[in-house]
């Protein structure tokens, strides 16, 4: 039977490369500053492998791992690997390659995120989707985090067309609960919970499903979130790189703005209008 994986208690991986890192002869010190570059390769390298990237013999490994607290390097990998999916971009990060070949490696993984995305969401949901965001008395968008600036990105292209106050939540000093007070089934609240997410956003979500207010969530194709949702969309955001690859998402934002804009008809049209006087009169653009 095989050595089990510390516990969630137990410190992570990189909190005891860092508290031993000190104390650790030479070679193994050489070791420790190498994972602390790049953790995930712990994950993704057998022993051999990662000693001849670190520069040190699979003795050192096989020291290394046990002054750290783990039987095996298999059990230190599996502990990293954990650590790994949380979505930290320390752990997805690696040793830099060409800069042409690293170009064409997030092409590629862009083209795939967008077709593997949008073969999961039809043309039908994302027409449902707009004409309910035009319909709605109040539209209401939520994200922490990276998610505020895709949640204020798509709330300012509909702010374009659309008369129904679309709002980014909480604005400065103010708490979710004191938008919550106010949910009405006539609202539609977005949400935007791309990795990593905080756990105010599951709980608003869940509060505001619960008022009968209808949800959309826009979340990446690795969450499992149980979203209290109508609409649950799944971005692709796999990339090269320890930083997610957000070609699919503003794709999808682009896409909806856009319909939402067909969906306002003459209104949005008027309101377009009514911005542009706007600009000239107060020339600010």
């Amino acid at each position: 039977m095989g050595a089990r994986t510390p516990s969630p208690g137990a410190a992570s991986f990189v909190s005891r490369v860092r508290e031993a890192l000190n104390r650790l002869p030479p070679a193994e010190r050489r070791l420790g500053e190498y994972v602390l570059d790049f953790p995930g390769n712990l994950s993704g390298y057998s022993a051999s492998e990662l000693a001849r990237l670190a520069g040190v013999s699979n003795a050192s490994i096989t020291r290394f791992v046990r002054r750290l607290g783990y039987q095996s390097y298999e059990q230190a990998r599996r502990h990293a690997r954990e650590a790994g999916t949380s979505g930290a971009a320390l752990f997805l990060a690696r040793p830099g390659e060409g800069v042409e070949s690293s170009m064409a490696g997030h092409i590629r993984q862009a083209q795939d995120n967008l077709v593997s995305t949008f073969n999961h969401i039809p043309a039908t949901l994302i027409d449902e989707i707009a004409q309910a965001m035009v319909a709605a008395r109040r539209l209401v968008f939520l994200g922490y985090r990276q998610n505020r600036n895709f949640a204020a990105y798509l709330r300012w292209q509909l702010l374009q067309v659309l008369d129904n106050q679309p709002t980014v939540i909480p604005g400065p000093g103010e708490t979710l609960a004191e938008y919550a007070a106010q949910w009405s089934p006539e609202d539609l609240l977005v949400v935007f919970a791309l990795r990593r997410s905080v756990p105010e956003v599951a709980r608003c979500a869940a509060l505001a499903h619960g008022a009968g207010v209808p949800v959309l969530c826009i979340t990446d194709h690795v969450s499992k979130t149980a979203w209290p949702a109508r609409w649950l969309l799944r971005c692709h955001t796999l990339a090269p790189g320890p930083l997610d690859n957000h070609v699919a998402l503003m794709m999808l934002c682009h896409l909806l703005a856009t319909r939402a804009m067909e969906c306002a008809g003459q209104a949005g049209r008027r309101r377009m209008a009514a911005i542009e006087s706007g600009h000239e009169v107060l020339k600010d653009l």
